[in-house]
């Protein structure tokens, strides 16, 4: 019988007819329509205006202004074409990022059923309204908050706002207005799905005011920040724009005391400005992540936001959900209690149907042998609703996840359920309700009867006087431990008759008891040594999810998220504010691993509270439940194959494979792109550095201005771009998985990266300058034919300097990741193939103001390249050997 609401109903509704179609309307326009507001995805307005948002790019549209109002066009049209390449490559991709993201398929579509006028009417579910008495059996879609005032055997799917993996059975039984989601069994949410049973309840809320809407509120209030990359290149900005300003204003002063022509001065502050800012950066850094990007998308990994690439790599705790990310996000059977005393009754298992195989996880193996084994399979397929039905090489599941698990324990041990049911005809049912809390079926045995039975341990046991005390007693302390381990079980009897017995009452007697069989939804044991991967690499991984403590400690422990005497595990309710916590209890924050019935907004407070001590968080998730959480962290990272639209949307990275160890593949890469960043960036700033030297060097010293404005772009977005863009998508060094993060507040040059880069530009600019200076003083060369040797040094010295971004002092010169780089040799290739056009081709040569070279210059030339190289080598032997 449906069980009916004693309390009072949330509404004036009628409980019976429903509302009058004119209340509906009256409603309708009162509280608007069933809907949430959309998540509007960025336009390409802002997609485009986003890739301009650097001091660099804002740096260089200034100097291509200054140059076009100096009347050199061709300076100011160069670098608007390197701000053009790097627009247009950052623009593309990400616009194919939100081009993915529009194929992901709607959330909010359904129809829903209520009673009106005392009709049953199927409308929109955009057109049900507060009151609307809402009907729902197994299947459907929840389409509003409601009040249930009456239920027949109700069980709901909320996984998407709860990450309880277990459907809920419902009751009527009102609930504190404050507990948990999970806990409010008396009511339905919008965005959950019916599994069993039916239900009529009261609409309570709609559209943004039910939990769904106030999650998506939050979802926009969780306003994610600057990504470490950009915050550290902006740091480097600031740092080349005073350098830019200083160098520049001492050189305007110094030419205005020695009575230098103003445009002269003025000109040569524009190259002093171009050669401080490495054009080529802002190039090399969207082609290196945008490299990454394709990388990680042949591992099934959609990145939507380009520089959220290499946030990935400096990422040092993940917060993941339980259901559907460390989990399989289905119910099996776990474990089985057979009646008897001795231990070796109880055993663990691992089901598989495809093909079928039981595994003995722990235990006495030979158990499935035995009759007692049979016997409760027998009676989970007997006492059970549910289909699995093979379609091919697959089968198909319907019914409730509970009874499909026991289906498939049956075929995993070579059973079929089919001929089983056959062989045990069904001759009369009793459903489970919440008085009997059992469920019972009668069926034909041969010539007599069987009556299986399933449901609480606490109904039936009473039911088996055979049992003994110590019996019962050892079966209730196992029950209480599968329950502490975070499993739903059931426990199972049985009796034969000779004679039938009346269909209302055959459930009640004396009963056989068969066992007990514990369920969970199984860890992806597959992310074991993803999980490793992440405790080698320095990374945290943190559970964070709405399902009971015991159940999201005992995952946790299965993929060795925590260590086997790890207990410890914080409940929502446990959270207070931050600015109230003690010393001692922010340090049991910090060192917990597993939260549990934490709420969507507890959520955003906790990954608020570790990104405040100076953490990159990244957040993993597949539910409603996770998109706050997802749009605040650092990095949000959704499972697209079974997560929910809401969660994609919110997300930075979506996981098309829905596995865990594509997010280490990702950190991976992301740290990758870090390290090839922080090459390429040391690489271009010690050449434009050079540049700088050489510029006021010879200014100083009476040598004039060696190299023009139009000459240093040339080197910058050229000869310096290929080698730098190589470096950008170098692959790993073997040794960036086995040590930790970056430090989030860490520059992106520190200071002995800093001293390497005035090293490696003196070298450059003693080597370029010597033979700047040679020229014009012994060999007596024009200013047009040194500043043509410079030039060519100057690209020369600048190219073989890529072999020294080579990791670590003992290194070989000629073994080592820069030379095993295919990219670098292409690069070096390519840049001398334009060097040699610049000389041979007319037009390239009168625009760079280019003179012929001498054989003897040339010489010298070749050995100014090869200089810097062999300093560097014998620099760091030396410090090696010192070190040592």
């Amino acid at each position: 019988m449906p069980i009916l609401s004693p309390s009072l109903t949330p509404t004036d509704t009628d409980s019976q007819k429903g509302l009058t179609t004119a209340e509906a309307r009256q409603h309708l326009a009162d509280n608007g329509p069933n809907i949430l507001e959309t998540v509007r995805l960025e336009s390409w307005t802002v997609l485009l205006l986003r890739q301009f948002k650097s001091l660099l790019v804002g740096v260089l549209a200034v100097a291509a202004g200054l140059s076009f109002v100096m009347g050199d066009l061709g300076d100011g049209y160069a670098i608007l074409a390197v701000l053009a390449i790097n627009t247009g490559i950052g623009f593309v991709l990400e616009w194919k990022a939100r081009q993915s993201m529009q194929a992901l398929s709607q959330l909010d579509t359904a129809q829903a059923r209520v009673m009106r006028d005392g009709q049953v009417q199927e409308i929109s579910s955009e057109a049900v309204t507060l009151g609307d008495l809402l009907l729902v059996e197994a299947g459907d879609l929840v389409v509003a908050d409601a009040e249930l005032i009456e239920i027949h055997q109700l069980e709901v799917d909320e996984s998407t706002l709860t990450g309880e993996s277990l459907p809920v059975r419902k009751s009527i039984e009102p609930t504190t207005s404050d507990a948990p989601l999970g806990d409010q069994f008396n009511r339905l949410f919008k965005g959950t799905a019916v599994t069993a049973g039916t239900g009529r309840a009261i609409v309570t809320a709609v559209g943004q005011k039910t939990e769904l809407g106030k999650i998506s509120q939050l979802v926009g209030q969780a306003k994610p920040g600057k990504t470490p990359l950009e915050e550290k290149l902006n740091g480097l900005s600031k740092i080349l724009i005073g350098v830019t300003l200083v160098l520049s204003a001492l050189f305007v002063v110094l030419g205005l005391f020695r009575g230098d022509p103003t445009v002269l001065l003025i000109k040569t502050a524009i190259a002093l400005a171009i050669a401080a800012i490495p054009e080529g950066m802002a190039v090399v850094a969207t082609i290196a992540l945008a490299y990454g990007m394709m990388r990680l998308a042949r591992h099934k990994v959609l990145v939507k936001r380009l520089s959220a690439v290499s946030t990935l790599g400096e990422t040092n705790i993940i917060f993941t959900d339980k259901t559907g990310t460390l989990t399989e996000n289905r119910i099996e059977v776990f474990s089985l209690q057979l009646p008897g005393e001795a231990s070796d009754k109880y055993i663990e298992v691992k089901t598989a149907i495809q093909p079928p195989s039981l595994a003995i996880v722990r235990g006495d193996k030979a158990l499935p042998a035995t009759a007692s084994f049979d016997r409760i399979v027998q009676i989970g397929v007997l006492c059970n609703n549910a289909e699995a039905v093979p379609e091919g090489d697959v089968y198909r599941e319907l019914g409730d996840p509970i009874e499909v698990a026991l289906l498939k324990l049956a075929i995993s041990t070579g059973q079929q359920p089919e001929k089983l049911r056959a062989k045990f005809p069904r001759l009369a049912e009793q459903a489970f309700n919440a008085d009997t809390r059992q469920m019972a079926t009668l069926h034909q045995s041969g010539s007599g009867y069987l009556v299986a039975i399933k449901g609480a341990l606490a109904a039936l046991i009473l039911q088996c006087p055979a049992l003994t005390p110590e019996q019962r007693t050892h079966q209730q302390q196992r029950a209480e431990a599968m329950a502490e381990n975070g499993l739903r079980t059931l426990a199972f009897a049985y009796r034969t008759l000779t004679e039938r017995p009346d269909d209302t009452t055959f459930a009640y007697g004396e009963l056989t008891f068969a066992g007990l069989i514990g369920f969970l939804d199984p860890p992806r044991l597959a992310i074991i040594p993803a999980m490793k991967a992440c405790h080698k690499a320095g990374i945290r991984v943190v559970m964070v999810t709405g399902d009971h403590p015991a159940t999201a400690l005992t995952i946790a422990h299965q993929v060795q998220l925590v260590e086997p005497e790890d207990t410890l595990a914080m409940t929502g309710n446990q959270l207070r504010p931050v600015d109230q916590l003690t010393p001692a209890e922010r340090e049991q924050l910090l060192q917990c691993r597993v939260f549990a019935r934490f709420s969507p907004a507890q959520k955003l407070a906790l990954i608020d509270f570790y990104q405040k001590q100076n953490n990159v968080v990244g957040m993993i998730g597949d539910g409603v439940n996770d998109a706050p959480a997802l749009k605040k962290a650092d990095i949000g990272i959704a499972m697209g194959l079974h997560g929910t639209q809401v969660a994609a949307e919110a997300a930075d990275l979506v996981l098309k494979d829905d596995s865990f160890a594509s997010v280490v593949r990702a950190i991976r890469q992301g740290r990758v792109i870090f390290e090839n960043i922080h090459k390429f960036v040391v690489f271009l700033l010690s050449c434009n550095l050079s540049e700088i030297f050489v510029v006021v060097l010879a200014g100083l010293i009476g040598l004039g201005n060696p190299l023009l404005p139009l000459q240093i772009l040339f080197i910058n977005i050229v000869t310096d771009v290929f080698p730098a863009l190589a470096l950008g998508v170098g692959r790993e060094n073997g040794v960036l998985m086995q040590r930790p993060p970056r430090t989030p507040n860490s520059p992106l040059l520190s200071r002995s990266d800093w001293r390497r880069v005035v090293f490696y530009a003196a070298v450059i600019t003693t080597a370029v300058l010597g033979l700047y200076a040679y020229a014009r003083w012994q060999w007596g060369y024009t200013a047009a034919q040194g500043s043509t040797l410079a030039f060519y040094s100057l690209c020369w010295t600048q190219l073989l300097h890529v072999f020294n971004m080579y990791s670590g002092k003992r290194t070989s010169l000629f073994n080592n990741e820069i030379t095993q780089n295919r990219y670098v040799w292409l690069a070096l290739l390519l840049s001398v193939g334009l060097l040699l056009l610049t000389y041979y081709v007319p037009f390239l040569r009168m625009v760079l103001s280019l003179q012929p070279i001498e054989g003897k210059a040339l010489l010298l030339l070749i050995g100014s390249g090869i200089f810097p190289v062999i300093v560097v080598r014998i620099s760091r032997q030396l410090r090696a050997i010192w070190q040592a």
